[in-house]
């Protein structure tokens, strides 16, 4: 049986899609883009973008009793690979290296509401 998952501390779906679905113990969440969910506007620069996104996703994740240890995949996409590196780090400095999730990065050519990243993760309970 599926339960969306759903939290106001992650922005709100912008289309006809929930924040997150949990199946089997297995937890899907939409790709986040850095949108601050207190004020709904979008977060300017690589940096600030993906902390906004990372955060984002620590939301969905606490609302379905979760962490970034639970995270078994993740899915990102850059506007521009170039970003790569500051991406990363910021990136691994919300996980723990011992339980780093499988991972492809992917360069696009336009995301949502024309931001730098989007992340997509599938988290799985212990």
């Amino acid at each position: 049986m599926k339960k969306i998952i759903s939290t106001a501390n992650a922005p709100a779906a912008i289309g006809p899609y929930a924040q997150a679905n949990m199946a089997g113990g297995i937890l899907y969440i939409s790709g986040q883009i850095p949108v601050d969910p207190a004020s709904g506007k979008i977060i300017e620069g690589i940096e600030k973008q993906t902390h906004q996104v990372m955060k984002n996703l620590e939301a969905i994740l606490t609302a379905a009793d979760m962490s970034f240890k639970n995270v078994v995949k993740a899915t990102i996409f850059l506007k521009n690979m170039d970003d790569f590196a500051v991406m990363n780090d910021i990136y691994a400095s919300y996980l723990n290296a011992e339980s780093y999730p499988a991972r492809e990065t992917v360069q696009v050519s336009c995301l949502p509401k024309n931001v730098d990243i989007e992340i997509s993760m599938i988290a799985h309970q212990e």
